[in-house]
């Protein structure tokens, strides 16, 4: 079927980070540095974007900043015409940086946090120091006046800290704030015990942002991505399969959403051997569940199906060992049983994380 163009685009420039968050969203195979692409093939890949209809573009990995040429990758996009948003851990990045980002062009700036203070932060992300560096990236990008939106993951080791989240927040100067719950692929996966939030946590951090985006309207702006396993109908997972968003990773392969690699069977092209708007098209994996046609009962007769377009394909793929399946996690799924046998398992607060580990040749 035709798509409309996408209109943003998330550019996984590297999969090398200095941290390794348990929860990391980059795939379990990691790009290796040699296979990235050049600076050039970036520029090249923003031009196309631009030209397909791409307004907004996240400057992501990884840790972007373990680039070396950021500066002229930001710049590429920024002449192509893109709204450009670095989303980064802050660990590599200097004031001179920021100032040289800035000068390239650089919109916005998004800030992950691994918790509200150094312990429990760096004991997350697995880089002593982490914390501290992050707070002093926070001060410079407000000196220089970048847009901040501050991204903090949570799970059941610090959802109870949602409040304290909150004032970091506005203390950081932010204006926005993105309280994104674990979703459970690759990494996070591995996690699953102790990152879990309890069906109470997840109540409670629902009640908190409502409460806190009444206050503070006008102030800071709270997107909200609630743990999929506690709802009562599944999200519509990137707005749609192949509508809205596009997203290339290090090595030039072209993904529906970043988790898509977690399904067995897709098949990506890369940039590297065709054009961007023609993968858009008519890929082969931006095809395989666009629109409703590929879906099964009870998706096909539910008139939610033109609303959440059957939920979270990765999740579907990892729970129900089918990607065509309906999300697990909608009540109307004869699987939904399992996906409370999972939130009912007793919470392990000491089992150990398994870190992210880095990229072979990083």
């Amino acid at each position: 079927m035709s798509a409309p163009p996408p209109v943003a685009m998330l550019a996984e420039l590297t999969h090398r980070c200095p941290l390794s968050c348990p929860y990391c969203s980059n795939p379990l195979e990691l790009t290796a540095r040699a296979a990235e692409l050049s600076t050039e093939e970036w520029a090249d890949a923003f031009r196309q974007a631009a030209d397909l209809g791409v307004l907004q573009l996240h400057l992501s990995g990884g840790e972007p900043a373990s680039r070396g040429d950021l500066e002229a990758i930001t710049a590429a996009a920024a002449e192509a015409g893109l709204y450009t948003n670095l989303i980064t851990s802050g660990v590599g990045l200097t004031e001179a940086r920021l100032r040289a980002l800035d000068a390239a062009g650089l919109d916005h700036v998004q800030l992950s946090v691994q918790g509200v203070d150094a312990v429990s932060a760096d004991a997350i992300g697995g880089y002593r120091g982490g914390f501290e560096r992050k707070m002093r990236v926070a001060g410079w990008v407000a000196e220089i006046g970048f847009p901040l939106t501050l991204n903090a993951v949570m799970h059941r080791r610090n959802l109870d800290r949602l409040e304290e989240t909150v004032e970091l927040a506005l203390g950081l100067g932010a204006r926005r704030l993105e309280v994104a719950c674990v979703q459970f692929h690759g990494w996070a996966a591995a996690n699953r015990a102790a990152l879990m939030p309890t069906l109470a946590q997840a109540r409670a951090a629902k009640a908190l942002v409502d409460a806190k985006r009444k206050d503070l309207l006008g102030r800071l702006v709270i997107d909200f991505v609630p743990p999929d396993y506690h709802a009562e109908f599944p999200k519509a997972c990137m707005g749609g399969w192949g509508s809205t968003g596009i997203n290339l990773a290090p090595d030039g392969r072209v993904l529906p959403c970043h988790a898509a690699e977690t399904i067995p069977g897709l098949r990506f092209e890369s940039i590297r051997d065709r054009p961007l708007a023609a993968i858009w098209a008519d890929g082969p994996a931006f095809e395989a569940f666009r629109g409703t046609d590929w879906m099964q009962e009870p998706c096909t007769s539910c008139e939610r199906r033109g609303r959440d377009f059957g939920g979270c394909r990765c999740q579907a793929a990892a729970l129900a060992g089918d990607p065509a399946a309906t999300d697990p996690v909608c009540s109307k799924s004869p699987l939904r049983p399992k996906v409370d046998a999972m939130i009912a398992e007793a919470p392990d607060d000491d089992a150990p994380l398994v870190h992210r580990t880095p990229p072979a040749s990083a």
